[in-house]
């Protein structure tokens, strides 16, 4: 980029006019603000303190003929009849093909030190409806992540959405990251909301790694930014997605939490005067989440796709809780991931038992599914009758089925556990998974 592109794509969004009120009060979460017409929900404004520090805010609600408005930053600084500007009706961000490689908070601006980005020509708004279901295209067969458990068990589609459900420190980030390197899409967006700062860095140097990062955008919102900016960084990540496949690419879309996210639209529905309704979480939550994760998928026809990975945080193991359950009633499949096979060095700690995508059937031949019916059966028939068969209780030949699933057990078991560092292809998953279950 030179210097010249440099200062032209840093004035493509400088307004020539700006209106302006004054805020009149702070309170908690909120600015109250007075002054700002033709404003609605979801606009964003410029708030100026004393010292002419500005900050980004998105107005959240109103009462009366006062605005209620939130901060991208922390409200340090901001008083009494401190400017106010309107700057837009909706958040936007005007993605490029030099988003890939980079590292960007919740409004696309780069914080990986690499310098300023080359935006686009069109402004996209971030937060909008998901494609008409009479315009999207079909799944369009299956999509190679490199994870055996995954390939087989579990087959991604090209634009499946999927939810891995686990516990904090299970393994997720490691098999998110290992799936950034390995799958076969074109292009990876990788959304990381609500994350421990110091963890940034080693995920996206170590966990992820150059070559991944190469073909990689990722967006970034820590723990210790505020709610508006824990939810933007999902619909930035989302809406970059949109770009990239309606440019024809296979897009990944891996986010890192959809609990977080759901976490900061609870904070901001709060302070906005919602009423905590299931658990603690307002009635915009559940109304959020449809509206963020259906926008992924299939795109127009002659277009790419979004396949999606959400993780889903479950307190105890709870699949139940709220959010948990709303998750995986809006999503094609999910990943369950266990604490006990964690604790056993059991890498990916997949329980694909509990597991389930929904497209696989579809994407597979009529032999592939045969096999693994038939490996699914025999693993499932073992586990039921794990605890006798240790306490010494069963008898062998008393049961021809489990017979062979007590001696296929150790090899089915092997074959799910993988190394981060070793990917497999869909040949090398069928034809190991195909002699198991042959013997």
């Amino acid at each position: 980029m030179n210097k010249l592109e440099k200062i032209v794509s840093s004035t493509k969004n400088i307004q020539d006019t700006y209106q302006f009120g004054y805020t009149t009060g702070v309170s908690g979460l909120l600015i109250q603000a007075k002054g700002i017409s033709n404003a609605a929900v979801g606009s964003v404004c410029i708030i100026e303190n004393a010292l002419k520090q500005k900050f980004t805010a998105e107005i959240v609600g109103f009462k009366e003929e006062t605005c209620l408005l939130m901060p991208f930053n922390s409200l340090n600084g901001i008083g009494l009849n401190c400017k106010v500007y309107f700057k837009e009706l909706s958040p936007t961000i005007s993605p490029s093909k030099e988003y890939i490689g980079r590292v960007l908070n919740a409004l696309g601006e780069p914080i990986d030190g690499k310098g300023p980005l080359i935006s686009g020509n069109d402004k996209l708004t971030v937060k909008k409806q998901a494609p008409l279901a009479s315009t999207r295209g079909k799944i369009q067969g299956k999509l190679d992540v490199g994870v055996k458990a995954i390939n087989t068990f579990l087959t991604l589609c090209k634009g499946q959405r999927m939810g891995i459900f686990a516990g904090s420190g299970v393994g997720k980030s490691t098999l998110m990251g290992m799936m950034a390197k390995y799958c076969l899409a074109e292009v990876n967006v990788i959304c990381l909301v609500g994350e421990r700062g110091r963890e940034v860095t080693e995920f996206v140097e170590d966990t992820l790694g150059e070559e991944a990062l190469a073909k990689s955008v990722v967006v970034v919102a820590t723990g210790d930014e505020p709610a508006l900016m824990r939810r933007q960084a999902a619909y930035t990540a989302t809406t970059i997605s949109e770009y990239f496949a309606d440019l024809g690419a296979n897009v990944m879309l891996m986010m890192d939490s959809v609990t977080r996210f759901a976490m900061a639209q609870r904070e901001i529905g709060l302070s906005a005067g919602e009423p905590p309704t299931s658990k603690g979480y307002t009635p915009s939550v559940f109304s959020e989440l449809p509206m963020l994760l259906e926008r992924s998928g299939p795109r127009a026809k002659n277009a790419g796709t979004i396949t999606a990975i959400y993780t889903v945080l479950v307190d105890g193991g709870d699949m139940d809780e709220p959010i948990a359950d709303a998750v995986r009633g809006i999503l094609d499949g999910h990943i369950v991931l266990t604490r006990e096979l964690a604790e056993k060095g059991h890498f990916p700690a997949i329980d694909v038992l509990k597991s389930v995508s929904r497209s696989m059937p579809g994407c597979n031949n009529e032999q592939e599914n045969e096999m693994i019916s038939k490996a699914k059966t025999l693993y499932s028939r073992y586990i039921d009758m794990e605890e006798i068969i240790r306490l010494g209780a069963y008898t062998k030949g008393s049961d021809e089925m489990l017979d062979k699933a007590i001696d296929l057990e150790p090899a089915i078991t092997a074959f799910l556990k993988q190394k981060n560092t070793e990917p497999a292809t869909f040949e090398q998953c069928y034809s190991s998974l195909g002699t198991i279950v042959s013997r």
